[in-house]
């Protein structure tokens, strides 16, 4: 598994990367994320899309 990097250093190209970010609940929650819209955006459910704050990023797994 690759090592986790500051969230400033993601791609903001519109790649999907892996990302933790806290829910509402205080939760951490590993996603992936994709940036765009000036936010990143990850699925909650198979039809549903949240824009999160993350902490931290590292490549999607099938990206290593």
């Amino acid at each position: 598994m690759a090592e986790r990097k500051p969230i400033e250093s993601a791609p903001k190209d519109g790649s999907k990367v892996t990302v933790l970010w806290k829910d509402s609940d205080g939760v951490v929650n590993e996603s992936i994320a994709q940036y765009r819209d000036g936010g990143w955006w990850v699925y909650i459910d198979s039809d549903t899309q949240k824009k999160v704050v993350p902490t931290s990023w590292r490549p999607a797994s099938g990206d290593e």
